[in-house]
């Protein structure tokens, strides 16, 4: 779960977006990238989905 503080400062005030419907159109690409790419300095520089214990083989247990 993303924290809402980071989802403000990091996806709904990060840029303008030009209408309504475009946050939302982000918030799913955003949210993939936070949980599976981006470094976290509580987990080592690892993202969240490290400590699932998946397979990072195994793409349609991921993203199904």
């Amino acid at each position: 779960m993303v924290p809402f503080e980071t989802a403000a400062r990091e996806w709904a005030y990060a840029r303008r977006y030009e209408n309504s419907a475009e946050p939302s159109a982000c918030l799913k690409p955003w949210t993939h990238l936070y949980n599976w790419h981006r470094p976290h300095a509580s987990l080592n520089q690892a993202p969240p989905i490290s400590r699932s214990g998946l397979d990072v083989n195994n793409l349609l247990r991921h993203h199904s």
